[in-house]
Formats: C-alpha cells, structure tokens, sequence
C-alpha cells in the first residue's frame, strides 16, 4: 500500500517508523516488519488514534495484539486489532509497558560499584523490582570480569559486552533496597507475570528465559515495592534509606512515559535529594544539568549519566556499554556517607 499524503503526515505513522528504524532493526524482525507496515496502512492508523496519545506506543499495542492472540505475521497482528478491537483496546488502556529487563544491571554495575558502599537502592519505574536485585545475579562481562554472588553462581546469568573506558564491575554491597511503580507488578500472580513476558520482543528467546528465572529468584526475596507516582513517592521512600548508606535512585527507560514538565520537575526534585542519580533513558528524553554534548547521532542506544553527567551509551537490554571517551567523569559535589 502506498502511503497517501495525509498518511505521510501523520505522527502515528512517522513514530512507527522511527521505532521499526532506531529500535527494532537490530533486536526483533518481527517488531521491525509490523512497525514498518502499520506506518503505512491507514485503517490501522485509524483505530490506534482513537487512543489516548501516550497508548500509542508500538511496544504496548504490539503486545496488546499478541496478548489476543496475533502471532509473528503482519496479516496476524492486523486481523487481530480489525476484528478484536474493544478488546485489544481495553487492554492496552487498561496495561503498561513495564518491561522488567533483569538485563540492564550489567551497565549499571560498573557506576554503583564506583561509589561509596553500602548502598541504598532507590529505583522509580522498579514494575517487578528485578532490576532491585543486582547482587543476587551472576555476571560474565566480555573484556572484563566474572562475577557471582556470595553464595555462588546465580540462576539469571547476565552477559555484557564491556567497551574500553568503563570502570571495573564489582559486586555492590546493598544494605537497603525498594522501588516505586505506578502499577507495581506482583511477581507471584501468575496473570502479572505472563504480561511481562508477552512484553518480551518476539524472537527475543534469551530475555524472556532470563525474566523467568529472575522472577522466580524475585519471588523468594521480593523487594519492597511502593505504589505511587514517582514524583510524588521519591522525596518521602529517599527519607527512609539509612544515613549509613549512600543513596542511588537510579531509572531506565521510564522517564520516556512522562509529560516533558513531569521529567523536568524529576530532576529538580532528585538532583535536590542527598545521595546520588543513575539515569538510564533514550538519549533525547532527559533533559540533563550537563548537557550530552557528543556528536554520535542517536542510534538507539541509551545514555547512561552519573549525578546528571553523561558517562556512557548502554545497549537498551544491558547487552553492551561503551564509555564516552570525551566525558567529563567527576562527580557533582553531593553528599555520601
């Protein structure tokens, strides 16, 4: 189908696309295939917006499809949403995207291990609290180090490519841990927990085993997880960490899902608090204190920064992480124990 002029204009189909070519091309084919075609055929078009802007997303409504039974062809996933629309619909406003990537302590390992231990771990967006858990899992770092908990090898093995430049990996001392979510999901309802993994990327065989068996560790040492608005939760749960600890509220791929003067109104409220920030995000959705000033064009990959100042670009599942060679690495003054 060629695209008309109105179609070529429409914000639906040009996000579409940009998701099928930043963010699918190189992690799920089945995703990239969808992504692209729906940019292009308007009566899809027509029902997705009659949804509210921010359930528009490809990732929520591709899931939505496949939770009413789309499989991997294009012609699947539309008969679905065509001919079970109020119900592909009511899930999609009725559910998030809270994709749980155990994943993602990989990158983060090297930055809470470079601070002063024990630390307290604060994570806003935490949905199932598994990225709650980084000492529990094992990690085997290319061009770099192994790494299993104290008591051995863990069930959820974490691989990560280590670019030249990162600090050295080590095992976080964590003395205090918990999380805020809008929708915390509960690790122990069976329904909970085949959404997330519904929201594993189609072909994508490696994460959606390595979710199962990170819930299955959360479901014996459950973080404690706080339901609320992360603006409105982060100020009082950040009083409750022990003064004998330093202080990490740390995110990845949540601030994408707010309103720009709720990110903004997030900084001001976490740069303000006494401990430090690890932001994880797109490399265009926070607006950092130390602008991201690199001339690498945003090719997918997020940028993780340290009290506001850009470190590194990370793998969106944690797979990789290559330092920036041309940052400024010194901490903002804050205060730690």
């Amino acid at each position: 189908m060629d695209p008309s002029i109105h179609l070529g204009q429409s914000p639906i189909a040009e996000s579409y696309s940009r998701f099928a070519a930043r963010e699918a091309v190189s992690l799920s084919p089945i995703y990239m295939d969808w992504a692209q075609r729906v940019s292009l055929d308007e009566q899809i078009i027509q029902r997705l917006e009659t949804l509210p802007h921010p359930k528009r997303q490809p990732n929520l409504v591709f899931a939505a499809a496949r939770w009413h039974g789309a499989h991997t062809t294009y012609d699947s996933f539309r008969a679905t949403l065509l001919q079970r629309w109020p119900q592909v619909r009511c899930t999609i406003l009725a559910r998030a995207t809270q994709t749980n990537e155990a994943g993602r302590c990989a990158v983060l390992l090297p930055y809470l291990a470079n601070l002063p231990q024990p630390l307290a771990l604060l994570e806003v967006g935490a949905s199932a609290g598994l990225c709650l858990l980084p000492d529990f899992y094992s990690y085997r770092y290319d061009n770099g180090p192994s790494l299993d908990p104290d008591d051995g090898p863990s069930d959820v093995i974490l691989p990560c490519r280590l670019g030249a430049g990162v600090p050295e990996p080590a095992m976080p001392d964590i003395l205090w841990r918990a999380g805020i979510d809008l929708a915390p999901v509960d690790v122990t309802s069976p329904d909970e927990c085949a959404w997330l993994e519904t929201l594993v990327w189609p072909g994508q065989e490696d994460r959606r085993a390595r979710l199962g068996t990170a819930v299955a560790l959360a479901r014996m040492r459950p973080p404690r997880l706080v339901r609320g608005d992360l603006n409105e939760a982060l100020p009082a749960l950040a009083s409750e960490a022990p003064a004998d600890a330093t202080l990490v509220v740390f995110h990845t791929a949540v601030l994408v899902y707010l309103q720009a003067e709720d990110r903004s109104r997030f900084v001001e409220t976490v740069t303000n608090l006494q401990g430090h920030w690890i932001s994880n995000e797109g490399q265009s959705v926070v607006d950092l204190p130390h602008p991201f000033t690199t001339t690498t064009h945003d090719d997918g990959r997020f940028l993780l920064s340290v009290d506001g100042i850009p470190h590194a670009l990370t793998d969106p599942h944690g797979a990789a992480i290559d330092a920036l060679p041309a940052c400024d690495r010194s901490h903002r003054s804050r205060s730690s124990p």
